[in-house]
């Protein structure tokens, strides 16, 4: 084998797909199948599966839906957090109601995906989700913009009170996280070191008082940044 096939075949993304429905599994199968970087290197049939086959084996991303027998997606995602070099964890699920998607990312999966879009959306979320990012189908991105424009927000975080108090590259870099940016990508478009993308982004975390990336999208959106 020469060494560049096997670069090409180190650098694929590894993927196990977990639901109780062959047909799904299959058609996932065949929509990966068609990406030279991603590689489909199991699948499970149920919650008990997933756990058996990751103590032996491991991957990059896992595909999981909730509704499965023996263990449901909620359980694997509980196993896993005793677990040692679990993977990334995409949710592909029938329901999508925002007490599941803010449960399961509590719970450390980074993307939720109806599987009513799961044809649109699949091959960007593993890419994403693999390079350790978090990736949500435009639906469920709305349905969490919808919530947090629902509550009421504290005095002291009054949104022109928050945008003045961003430095400009606070806000240059607030706007390509909106635009779904990696974390490497920010830092080759501004010119700057991947840590300082980092520090710009927990103070931006901090001061406009959000949980993570996905907020700051949110809170973008909501304020006409992007």
């Amino acid at each position: 084998m020469n060494e560049e096939l096997e670069a090409f075949l180190d650098d694929k993304i590894t993927v196990h797909i977990a639901d109780d429905h062959q047909i799904l599994i299959d058609g996932v199968i065949a929509v990966l199948g068609l990406e030279r970087d991603i590689d489909v290197v199991g699948f499970s049939l149920n919650g008990e599966e997933v756990i058996d086959w990751y103590e032996e084996h491991s991957s990059d991303v896992l595909i999981l839906d909730i509704n499965m027998p023996k263990l449901d997606g909620i359980e694997v995602l509980k196993k896993f957090q005793s677990m040692e070099d679990v993977p990334r964890i995409i949710i592909l699920s029938s329901y999508d109601d925002i007490k599941l998607i803010k449960e399961v990312l509590s719970m450390g999966a980074s993307g939720f995906i109806p599987k009513k879009s799961a044809g649109e959306h699949i091959v960007k979320a593993i890419r994403k989700v693999a390079k350790g990012d978090q990736y949500f189908s435009d639906e469920v991105t709305e349905k969490m913009m919808k919530t947090l424009m629902g509550k009421p927000m504290h005095e002291s975080n009054v949104d022109g009170v928050l945008i003045n108090s961003l430095t400009r590259r606070e806000y240059q870099i607030l706007k390509l996280i909106s635009q779904q940016y990696t974390t490497k990508e920010i830092g080759e478009t501004l010119a700057i070191s991947e840590s300082t993308v980092e520090t710009h982004r927990k103070n931006l975390i901090r001061k406009i008082n959000v949980k993570n990336s996905v907020g700051l999208a949110i809170f973008a959106l909501k304020n006409e940044i992007v």
